[in-house]
């Protein structure tokens, strides 16, 4: 499918969506849903601390051996390819055929996937596994969506997401999923509607394995409200956006953001959650 560049015109912010977030994020704690994350050496540390201090009870197993007994006590599972190998892709696959079976959603994060051949092979067969959100980001979701290698910077995106907003909604047509592009304004689609979350800040792009950590997050909200994965995920985007924009007060740089951003996610109240969302439909 070619891309088109599509010009972001949004709605006003729905009045709703301010209830819906802190709503979710008041299950998500209530509930500490077991997240069981198959994910990149890089980013486990942050992606584990980030469902902590959202209230999720994150879970790093991979292990082929271990996902008969373990996966179907979970309540999400999150893929992420940051650093896959042909050793790990079996657990993946194995991980994402029993979350399915079991009624248990799981989203995949596909990691460069337009980088390398074998990258890209993988993804796609996962996406045929039916994941319940995808997320990414312009370059990743434009790779899955054309089934091609190229056009990446690593697992950086050379692409911003409104760019990516038709190739986003052919996908998620295409493979039954909610489809999720990260950038200055998160994208998320169902094929049909098209919603913007506009939380975040750019520094966040300085820290390693941001954009891993909200797709778990992701899974943990989507893990409390299934029935409305695409609201689910919106609200899961702006909510670290959120934690992002408070740390970004306190932060000096990177670094120092890394660490407010998880005091800043663990301390959200209702107060800050209503007044600060920010969540449209885009035209």
């Amino acid at each position: 499918m070619a891309a088109n560049h599509t010009q972001l015109s949004s709605n006003t912010n729905d009045p709703n969506w301010p209830d819906k977030a802190w709503s979710l994020l008041t299950q998500l704690r209530n509930q500490s849903p077991l997240i069981q994350c198959i994910t990149n050496f890089v980013s486990m540390d942050l992606m584990a601390n980030t469902l902590l201090s959202a209230g999720a009870s994150p879970a790093m197993i991979h292990s082929v051996d271990e996902i008969p007994d373990f996966t179907p006590l979970i309540a999400a599972l999150c893929v992420n390819v940051g650093t896959i190998t042909p050793d790990w892709l079996p657990g993946m696959k194995e991980a994402a055929g029993v979350a399915t079976r079991e009624g248990k959603p799981w989203v995949l994060d596909p990691v460069a996937a337009g980088a390398t051949g074998f990258r890209l092979r993988a993804c796609l067969d996962l996406v045929e596994l039916r994941p319940t959100v995808i997320r990414g980001n312009g370059s990743e979701i434009l790779a899955l969506s054309n089934a091609s290698v190229g056009g990446s910077k690593g697992v950086d995106s050379v692409h911003r997401s409104e760019y990516a907003i038709e190739a986003a909604k052919a996908l998620a047509l295409a493979s039954g999923s909610i489809v999720a592009v990260s950038g200055a304004v998160d994208i998320i689609t169902d094929g049909r509607r098209v919603l913007g979350a506009h939380n975040g800040v750019p520094m966040l792009q300085k820290i390693t394995a941001t954009g891993c950590s909200v797709t778990a997050l992701i899974a943990a909200f989507v893990s409390v409200d299934p029935s409305h994965a695409l609201e689910a995920a919106a609200v899961a985007l702006s909510i670290f956006g959120i934690a992002g924009e408070l740390g970004m007060e306190m932060a000096k740089g990177p670094a120092s953001l890394r660490v407010h951003l998880i005091d800043s996610l663990y301390g959200l109240d209702e107060d800050t959650v209503k007044g600060r969302v920010k969540i449209t439909c885009v035209k």
